[in-house]
């Protein structure tokens, strides 16, 4: 396997203090993290919810490390903001969790059924159009991460898919729609949170099923 890897040069992050002081080490930054995403969810309704809430802020404040760190050039300098980072709606890890949370719930809802012999067809409103063809894009972007090195195309990719997917989810309802329909959009909502979840883990992200 050690063959296969290659180094990529990446560029300085400026402004990451913590509460410690200026030297930054990794476990501060991760302890740091950790805390300032208990307090962001201890504020949040649906806190209580939370099985393990230690785990999941680990995990989503990992995703918001993540994502902050790979939305641009790896070798491009860049001004790092906790308020920025951590935000739960715009372009963060915190958001894309977030999402994958909202999507895996829907099909928890719905019994988490087998979805065969679905007709997709039905799905003609130009919101599902919009998730179908996003979806249809994921290979290429693999492809060209791997071709440049650069994790900035998944990223990339994961946020427009997270925002088409919040956009659906609001007016493409699930419940009181026609058995076929409801089977439709019930897998268009899961295909979108497979691949969120597949690009998530390959950025070194676990997605979290519940916030």
């Amino acid at each position: 396997f050690q063959h296969r890897c290659q180094h990529v040069s990446f560029g300085l992050v400026q402004g990451m203090k913590t509460r410690r002081g200026e030297v930054i080490f990794l476990e501060d930054v991760l302890n740091e993290v950790r805390s300032r995403m208990l307090q962001n969810m201890a504020s949040a309704k649906t806190t209580k919810e939370v099985e393990d809430p230690m785990e999941t802020a680990e995990k989503v404040g990992l995703a918001a490390l993540i994502i902050q760190d790979f939305r641009g050039l790896l070798s491009s300098d860049y001004q790092f903001s906790w308020d920025r980072a951590l935000q739960s709606r715009g372009d963060t890890g915190v958001f894309l969790q977030y999402t994958h949370a909202r999507l895996y719930s829907l099909e928890q809802m719905h019994g988490n059924e087998q979805l065969t012999d679905v007709n997709v067809a039905c799905l003609q409103e130009p919101d599902a159009i919009s998730v179908l063809q996003h979806l249809l894009r994921y290979d290429e972007v693999l492809y060209r991460s791997s071709q440049d090195l650069q994790p900035k195309h998944i990223v990339s990719y994961l946020l427009t898919l997270s925002h088409l997917a919040a956009v659906a989810h609001k007016t493409l309802p699930v419940k009181g729609s026609t058995p076929e329909l409801a089977q439709a959009r019930l897998c268009l909502f899961q295909a979108a949170r497979l691949v969120l979840a597949g690009g998530m883990k390959l950025l070194g992200i676990t997605p979290v099923t519940q916030m």
